[in-house]
């Protein structure tokens, strides 16, 4: 069975978090991208504490396209240094996972 990753970001917004989702599913990076409602985050950044309002994506995709999806986002993302984290699908339903499986494949050019 194909290997699936769930990977983590945030962004500044809902219009960039949505439009970044949208480009990831139809140029088949993702099967799935779940918009979640905005948080706080606070952070250290270049030695000072930051507190900022973000919105977090979980983005489904396979480890066979991890690398294209994270230079994507690397390319696309508004932060200097993008949180992006992925973990290993180690369990699910079968079902699920290969409708993830088959719901990315071979990457469209981006827009």
């Amino acid at each position: 069975m194909t290997e699936i990753r769930l990977v983590f970001t945030t962004l500044p917004d809902s219009e960039i978090a949505g439009k970044l989702a949208r480009n990831l599913v139809e140029m088949r990076y993702a099967a799935c991208v779940n918009i979640l409602s905005p948080c706080r985050s606070i952070y250290r950044w270049q030695d000072d504490v930051h507190e900022d309002g973000e919105v977090p994506l979980i983005i489904k995709t396979t480890a066979e396209l991890y690398p294209a999806l994270e230079t994507y986002l690397r390319q696309q993302h508004p932060y200097t240094l993008p949180e992006i984290v992925a973990l290993d699908v180690v369990q699910g339903l079968p079902e699920y996972l290969t409708w993830v499986a088959a719901s990315t494949g071979q990457p469209l050019t981006p827009p």
